[in-house]
Order: structure tokens, then sequence, then C-alpha cells
């Protein structure tokens, strides 16, 4: 059995088992060279089995013994379980009975406690009111003799002593006891002196923890709030040494908030008034000296100083606004700092106003003298008003053209120094403005951009510029108006980004909005209008120039030359230089405008010039040849309008170009032309005019075809 019990191992393996029984069993393997014996294998395996039947009888006898006995313990188990229980129940009432005793016995001792409070009470009063008694018959005969009032050390409890016996003495009858209070009221002042003296002394060493002591002795007298007038004065010695006043508050307060707390029972209130004395004395002077110096004799450095020491006030009170000040502190912050402010705030627009008018005035002024310009008045009302509404009908000129010499009389510069100044106007105006008045004051400031950078300065120009524009049939005009079409446009463009970035946000919720907004589109119209106008003069110059060129240049028997058969050129010199001509103006136009402006203007000057052509072409006769010479030229017109880029303007070109094969076709084609995609639906007139431009347009078989 105990062979068997050798084979059993952990974890058990049926497989392996079997293996093991075999190779211990002799002649059950190939071990030693022995011959394998099945018969003594199964004998083997017979007798283990045996074995195995007689081992699980035994183990199964000894597990019911062992579930036999388990049982019994458990049984004898709960019997004890069930005895605790009701040792338990028995303690736990025992415990309640405890209890109930306990608090009946407290709750007598309470009891017992009231009554002998409510004895000693009255009892401590007296012995206190003896000593109050004893200290006042000192003070009766003059002469003070216990330890507390001579010694230096007790003057804590002496200060006790003689606030309690101050109040005492205020309730006596002033004709019996006036000598007696006198002496009270006399060793009070001079505690408090002693006492506001100790804490001086005691704030110059450091000592917190004694003057945290002094403090809240001083609390009960009189004499509490120059104690805090002490601390403050003695807090602000040495802590003004730099120039940058703003900063050195704020670090003085950012120290005293630390420590205020560990000395007095209301520190918010010590702080507060701290931060009000730094206000009224220290910023107060230093706000007058920097403002005064300039209020009167320099307008830009007085609002520059002004800006500058409320933005840093401001920014101070906010620093400020992380301590305890008390329940309303934001309130507070604003009083101090309007106390300050409020003589300089209420005038601040007029001053804003007065100095954005003269520097604008100046920023001009000086332009127009480095140009030697003579500013000349554009005057208005009665006969001025009268010319600008005959101009704006009939588009003519009227009065002497002013000869600009290509200026603009339109500068960047001063467009950006003028939005410069305004930008830091608006800038002031948002801060130094009451919230009510605001959108008033940025109106006003607004309003000064328009009159001098609009009226004063763009409209000027535009002014100048229509004066510059010389008649239609002047002869080698220099046309400069392009240039302030293209110098105003980018000026617009600048005009329009301060008024959205800068105006809106100080007006956008205010009734100001609209009334600014109309202010700007009024403007703009009224420029547009002039705008309209010199670009249509300025057209109608090119037209001018145009005409010119061919009158100078077309002769008339380009199109019939005397020998049909020796023509050598493929354009004529006229349409050379108008082709050149054009195209610069094309270019010119490009560079002066953007947007859909540039393809409406390119698309006027090109149905003019394309009624320039038309009307050009149907002054001459046409000889076979000359009709080819004509084709060319209109070929180059063709090419020429191309470069305008817009569509209807190559269409009328294209048709041109097909009326003018008119002028060559044979008579036999001509209806055959004439119905062609490009000519079919034109008025049969305008073929006719064309057909009739033929030298042989008299013969009886060209009429014939026609008709």
């Amino acid at each position: 059995m105990a062979t068997t019990a050798e084979l059993f191992e952990e974890p058990f393996v049926a497989d392996e088992y079997i293996e093991r029984l075999a190779w211990r069993t002799p002649g059950g393997g190939s071990r030693g060279g022995e011959a394998f014996d099945p018969k003594r294998l199964l004998e083997e395996f017979v007798n283990h089995i045996q074995e195995l039947q007689v081992m699980d009888e035994r183990i199964q006898r000894k597990v019911e013994k062992l579930e036999q006995q388990c049982q019994k313990e458990a049984k004898e188990f709960a019997k004890k379980v069930q005895e605790l229980q009701k040792s338990n129940q028995v303690a736990f009432q025992h415990f309640q009975e405890l209890d109930e005793h306990i608090s009946y016995v407290a709750t007598k001792v309470c009891h017992l406690g009231d009554q002998l409070e409510g004895v000693n009470t009255p009892r401590q009063r007296a012995v206190e009111a003896q000593k109050l008694m004893k200290y006042f018959n000192e003070f009766l005969d003059g002469e003070l003799k216990s330890d507390v009032f001579t010694n230096s050390e007790k003057i804590k409890e002496a200060a006790d002593i003689i606030q309690k016996l101050h109040l005492i003495a205020q309730e006596l009858p002033f004709d019996r006891f006036s000598e007696v209070k006198s002496k009270i009221a006399s060793k009070y002042h001079d505690l408090e002196c002693q006492l506001i003296q100790e804490f001086t002394s005691a704030q110059r060493r450091g000592e917190i923890s004694r003057m945290r002591e002094v403090a809240a002795v001083l609390l009960h007298f009189k004499g509490y709030s120059h104690c805090v007038d002490v601390y403050i004065k003695q807090c602000q010695e040495g802590a003004f040494l730099r120039n940058d006043v703003f900063e050195d508050a704020a670090i003085l307060c950012q120290r005293v908030n630390k420590q205020v707390g560990e000395i007095f029972s209301n520190p918010e209130t010590v702080l507060a008034k701290l931060i009000q004395n730094i206000f009224e004395v220290k910023l107060q002077s230093y706000v007058k000296d920097q403002l005064e110096e300039h209020r009167k004799s320099d307008a830009e450095q007085y609002l520059k100083n002004l800006y500058d020491l409320y933005t840093r006030t401001t920014n101070l009170s906010s620093k400020l606004m992380e301590f305890n000040l008390g329940t309303d502190k934001q309130t507070f912050l604003s009083k101090l700092i309007k106390a300050i402010f409020i003589s300089y705030l209420e005038n601040y627009i007029e001053v804003e106003i007065g100095y954005l008018k003269s520097r604008s005035a100046m920023i001009l002024q000086r332009y127009y003298d480095s140009k030697n310009h003579q500013k000349r008045s554009i005057g208005t009302g009665g006969i001025q008003d009268l010319k600008e509404r005959l101009r704006q009908r009939t588009n003519l000129p009227l009065g002497p053209s002013i000869d600009t010499h290509g200026e603009t009389f339109l500068s960047q510069e001063v467009v950006v120094n003028l939005l410069q100044e305004t930008k830091q106007a608006f800038e002031r105006c948002h801060r130094l403005s009451d919230p009510s008045d605001l959108p008033k004051n940025a109106f006003r400031i607004f309003s000064m951009l328009v009159e001098f950078l609009c009226t004063e300065h763009i409209d000027y120009a535009l002014e100048t510029g229509l004066a510059g524009i010389p008649s239609s049939d002047s002869k080698n005009a220099n046309l400069y108006f392009l240039d302030v079409v293209h110098q105003a446009n980018t000026i617009f463009h600048l005009f329009d980004k301060q008024f959205n970035d800068h105006l809106m946000p100080l007006i956008s919720s205010s009734p100001k909005l609209s009334e600014c907004l109309q202010k700007k589109k009024d403007i703009i119209e009224q420029m547009e209008v002039k705008l309209d106008m010199g670009i249509d003069r300025t057209l109608n110059c090119m037209i001018g120039q145009m005409k010119h060129i061919l009158a100078a240049e077309q002769k008339k028997t380009d199109f019939k030359p005397e020998d049909e058969n020796n023509v050598l050129i493929q354009y004529t010199n006229a349409c050379v230089k108008v082709c050149g001509y054009v195209r610069k103006q094309v270019e010119k136009i490009r560079n002066s405008m953007d947007g859909k402006n540039v393809d409406t203007v390119l698309m006027e000057l090109g149905v003019r010039f394309h009624r320039l052509i038309y009307e050009h072409l149907q002054q001459y006769s046409y000889s076979c040849m000359g009709g080819m010479l004509a084709i060319c030229d209109v070929a180059e017109y063709r090419k020429c309008a191309k470069d305008f880029k817009i569509a209807l303007v190559l269409q009328l070109f294209d048709t041109l170009h097909a009326l003018c094969n008119l002028l060559v076709v044979a008579p036999d084609n001509l209806k055959q032309v004439c119905s062609g995609e490009q000519l079919a639906n034109l008025d049969k007139n305008i073929l006719h005019s064309f057909v009739q431009l033929r030298v042989d347009y008299r013969s009886a078989r060209l009429a014939r075809h026609f008709s």
C-alpha cells in the first residue's frame, strides 16, 4: 500500500500514473534488457487494482468518520452561539440602563453647574466691582498706589481698568465728581498715548505679536483709529522710492495684505483705509503734478498723460480687487478713481475735439505747404451749388481748367497720420468717457475724421482733380484723374477699416450707430458721384485724344490708294497709334481701380472706343484694296479690344469686323454675307450705310444685288 501511495503525485495524471506503474513492474518494459511479459504486467495491474479498492474503502471510512465528527462539532458550535446571543442581549440591556443612568447624572450635573454659575457670576461681578471701587477711591484720594498703575509691564491690565473707569465716570454728575472725572480722563489719555507709542515701537521692530496685543487693547479706546493711522503712515515710509508710484502702491498693498490679518481684528477695514490714503494723497498729488504741467500749454501731452495715468490707475484698481476690502469693493475703488480724475474727465471731450481739430488742420496745412500749394476754397451755397447741380446733370466743366501738374493732392502719409490721431482719440474716448456719454463722444470724433479726411482732404482732391481734367477736345492732354481715383480708393479702404475696427465697438449698442452709418453712407455716395463724374470726363478725354490721333494720322488715301497693286502695309499708322494709346489707358484703368469697378469702366471705354471707330470708318470711301486695309485695321482694333476682357466689347468689334467685310465682298455674295450669323440681326440701314462706302457702290450691278 505504501508503494501504491508513492505512485500518486500532484498533480495527478492517469496516463503518467499507469506509465510509472508499468515501469516499476518487472517485465513491464524494456528496462535492463528484460523481455516484455504481458501476463506478469496483467497480474500486477490486477493486484494493484485490488490494492486501490482496499485503499478506497479505507479512505471512505475515514471520510465518514470525519463527517460525523464535523456534524457533532457544528451542533456544539450552534449551541454555543445561541448562548452568546443570550449573553449579548443581557449585556445590551445593562448598557441601556447604564446609559440612562449616566444621562440622568449628567442632567443633574448641568443643573448643578447652572446653579453654581448663577451664584458665581454675581460674586465675580461683585469682586470686579469691588476692585473698580478700590481703584476709583485711589483717583478720589489723588494718589495711585496700586501696582497695576505703577508697573509699566502691567499696562495691558491698567488699560482694561482705566477703560472701564472711564465709562463709569461718564455716568457720574459733573458738579460732584468733576475732579475725579478729570483725573480718570487724564490717565485714560496717558495710557492711550503709551499704547500707541508701544504699537509704533513694535511696528518699527517688526514684532507682529506685540502689535496684535496692543491693537487688541486699543480696540476699546477712542484712539484706536489713531493707531490705524499710525500703522498706515509707517507702512508707507520708504515704500515710494522709485519713479513708478503705481507699482510701488501695488507692492505695498500686497505686503500689507499679508500682514494686516495677523495684527487687527478688522483687517479689511484697515486695508481699505490704507488704499484710500494712497489714492487721496500719493496718487492724487502725482496725477495733479503730471497733468497740470501740460493742461494749458500742450494739449497733446496732456491727453497722453491723462490716458496713461487713468489706465494705470484702473489697472492698479484691478489688482486691488483681489484683496478683501469689504462688501462693495468695486464701488469703493470706483469712487476713489473718480475723486482723482473728476475735474479732468468733465471737460475731456472738449479738449480732445479741440486738439484733434487743430492737429488735423496742421497735418493738412503742412502737406499743402510742402507742395507749395495754396488751398483754394470750395464755395458752398448760391452760385457754387447751382454750378454743382449743372455739372452733375450735364457733366460739363464749369469754369477754367486747373493745371495740377500731375499732382493728385492726396497723400497716404497724411491719411495715415489723420487715422492714427483718430485711432488714439477713439482709444482715449473709450477709456476716459463715461459709459452713458461714450457713443456721443465717439460720434463727435468720427465727425472730425469725416470733416478733415473726407471733406478737407479727399473731397478737396476730387474737386481739384475734376477741375484739372481738360476738355475733350484738348490735344496731348495729361489725364491724372485716374491717379486720384486710385489713391482715393486706397484711402476709402483705410477709412472703412478704422470705422469697423475702432468706431463700431463704441457705438454698436446705441442709437448713434444708425447716425454714423448714415453719415458714412452719405459721404461715400457724395464722393462716388464726383468719382463717377471725373471718370466719365476722363473717358471723354481719352476718346478726344483718339479722335486727334485719327484726325492727324488717318489719310483719305489710306483706304483709296492710287496704286491698288502696290500696298505694302498691313494696317495704317493711325490704327497703330490708337491701339498703342488704348492699351496704355486700359492698363492705367486696371491699376487705378479694383473689383467690379474695373469691368464697369472698361466696358464704358470699350463701347465708346467702338463708337469712335465705327463713326470714323463711316467718313471714308473704300476701294477693294482700301477695304482690305480697313479690315486689317479693325482686326487690330479687335485684338486691342481683347485686352479689355469684356465680352460685350469684343462682340461689338467682331460685328464691326464682319461689317467691314461688306467693303470687299463680291457683289454677287453681298446678300449671302448680310444674312450671315453676325450680320443677320443688324438693321438693314446699318448694312446699307457700309455698302455705300464702296467706291463701286454707284455701279448698277452692286445696287441691284444689294436692293
